[in-house]
């Protein structure tokens, strides 16, 4: 018998998946990961094989200004193709990591492909990193080239290496400017490419986002992160012929999850609205004009969106996704209430692709992020025993190690060992799972904390907070206590057009008392800007310091008189209000 092809073994797997949409039991007893051994290449066995002669939308760019770009599958196959020819000649290896630096522009997606076509090791970056980030990614990532937009060529001036560098734009790219013009990629013949790389050659350097510590390097291999994307594509529940618009900024693994594995997994389109500053209603227009039918957003996003006119559903709209962080049940609530959609969340990390989510078709729990994906061996297990458990640390089952699952932090086996320790995968976010399996997340194992010796979970109270119409955004700290060792104190970025004053702290802490339990009660209250990540994830590890060192409140957030602290902080003893 003739072995099936690795084209086939991968279409197998996907339509299976495909097919059992809305049927979550069935999709968890039956769906085993594909086996590909050997020589496989996602971009040539799956995406060539896929996209040859296939006319339907693959790729549709829309700018602020109305104009817009739609390219098919056969056109993306073809143009990567040169692409890749035309960086083989400038000399781009097997092997090689590539800097990626690219905005959602066509270019971006024609060089992921060739890059992968070619076995070369794809470093995607964000266009906000800066000459130091870019120095120590450089470094870290041991990158060979940089492919970079004109507009941030001037970032590499001053960072060493012996690396190429590609230009996209004409801005210094001139003889002498040491800078290859990609332009000339147009002019090369485009000769469709065979698999060089192994099943388990790498593929894809991702730095994290760094919300607690120094970002790590996560290597995936040419099936983790492509293969991987099936739980995506399931998670998010696209089909072929779909319009999916994933809200996102590249160079952060979630737009690879959502801009471009998961949709053409599917055989979606991917839908980019491009913007210099959000407005709610522009999207709603563009989800109105281009029939989305799915829809990928982070929190931030969709609470600007319910704070403005929703209207009526876009007509083809099926399927709500959350991403990046867990979504508040208010913001749920309002868009259901207006669209009789449900927003559905789902949990994963850069180490891996989608692990849980709440399925299409499926019940939902309230403040549940869901059950554990097909494929995915989800074990929550008790940090202090070791043991499997209802409530602990989110992990995953080495025993049946999943094919979504990073290599390892690359140039770090200490802190791989340490995350693979005593045969689970530590994710390091701590959940509780109840009798009928779904799972609800109560934190980063470093942000959940105690106060009079009662655990607290940050994002609990945070979802009360964010229900207050003044509450734009909110992230919970323990603040230094002398008569309970520490309180739960929020920091709060305020709505349009509240004043950070004592009659909004009075109400903000007025609903979180008539809405908390005695013991989960906000005791300290501040005005302040959230300190973020690149990718936009709230830094709580920055407050929690500020609240130790006293960086900003003059005496460490403990029981110091008013003066000596930072004058937007409000604390519930000195509300005679809140005494009755």
């Amino acid at each position: 018998m003739t072995p099936k092809s690795a084209t086939t073994v991968f279409c197998e797997a996907r339509d299976e998946l495909l097919a059992l949409a809305g049927n979550y039991e069935k999709a968890v007893e039956t769906f085993t990961w594909p086996r590909l051994e050997g020589r496989f290449n996602w971009a040539v066995d799956y995406f060539d094989a896929m996209a040859r002669g296939n006319d339907a939308c693959a790729l549709w760019i829309v700018e602020e200004d109305g104009s817009e770009q739609k390219y098919s599958f056969d056109f993306m196959s073809c143009r990567s193709d040169q692409v890749a020819a035309w960086l083989s000649g400038q000399g781009v290896r097997a092997g090689d990591p590539v800097m990626l630096m690219l905005g959602n522009q066509l270019e971006l997606w024609e060089c992921m492909l060739a890059a992968m076509k070619l076995g070369a090791v794809i470093m995607p970056t964000a266009s906000a990193a800066g000459t130091a980030d870019l120095a120590d990614r450089i470094e870290r990532g041991g990158a060979r080239w940089v492919i970079a937009n004109a507009a941030d060529a001037g970032k590499f001036d001053d960072v060493a290496g012996g690396y190429g560098r590609i230009l996209v734009g004409d801005a210094g790219s001139g003889p002498g400017s040491g800078w290859l013009d990609y332009a000339r990629s147009s002019e090369v013949e485009a000769v469709p490419l065979q698999t060089v790389t192994d099943a388990g050659d790498p593929l894809l350097f991702y730095f994290t986002s760094g919300t607690t510590s120094r970002p790590k390097l996560v290597e995936h291999t040419q099936v983790s992160y492509p293969v991987g994307h099936l739980s995506t594509m399931y998670f998010l529940g696209l089909q072929p012929g779909d319009v999916h618009l994933n809200i996102s900024a590249p160079g952060w693994a979630k737009h690879a999850w959502s801009s471009f594995f998961a949709p053409w997994n599917a055989g979606a389109t991917v839908f980019i609205y491009n913007y210099a500053r959000f407005r709610p209603e522009a999207l709603l227009e563009q989800l109105h004009r281009a029939e989305v039918t799915s829809l990928c957003a982070p929190p931030t996003v969709w609470r600007m969106m319910i704070q403005s006119t929703l209207g009526e559903r876009p007509a083809r709209l099926r399927e709500l996704i959350g991403a990046g962080e867990p979504l508040n049940p208010e913001v749920i609530s309002r868009v259901q209430s207006a669209w009789g959609l449900s927003i559905r969340d789902g949990f994963g990390q850069t180490e891996t692709t989608a692990l849980v989510g709440n399925t299409p078709g499926a019940d939902l729990h309230p403040g549940s992020m869901g059950r554990p994906l097909p494929g995915v061996p989800v074990v929550i297990v008790d940090p202090a025993t070791g043991e499997p458990a209802d409530e602990g640390e989110i992990c995953l089952d080495l025993a049946r190690r999943p094919l979504n699952l990073m290599t390892g932090y690359r140039g770090d086996p200490e802190r791989t060992s340490a995350v693979m320790e005593g045969g689970y995968f530590h994710t390091g976010d701590i959940a509780v799972r109840d009798a009928d399996g779904y799972i609800t997340y109560l934190g980063r194992t470093d942000d959940v904390f105690k106060a009079s010796d009662y655990k607290i979970s940050p994002f609990e109270l945070e979802s009360v907070l964010i229900e207050h119409p003044a509450v734009a955004e909110a992230a919970v700290v323990p603040a230094p206590d002398e008569l309970r060792l520490a309180v739960p104190k929020a920091y709060v970025a305020l709505a349009e057009g509240w004043e950070p004053n004592r009659e909004t702290a009075l109400s903000i802490l007025t609903y979180a008392r008539e809405h908390l339990a005695p013991y989960l009660r906000v005791r300290r209250l501040e005005f302040h800007d959230l300190p973020k990540t690149m990718s936009g994830k709230i830094r709580r590890v920055q407050l929690r310091a500020m609240e130790n060192d006293g960086d900003g409140d003059g005496d460490g957030g403990g029981a110091g008189s008013r003066a000596g602290r930072a004058g937007t902080e409000f604390r519930d003893d000195e509300f005679p209000e809140l005494r009755q």
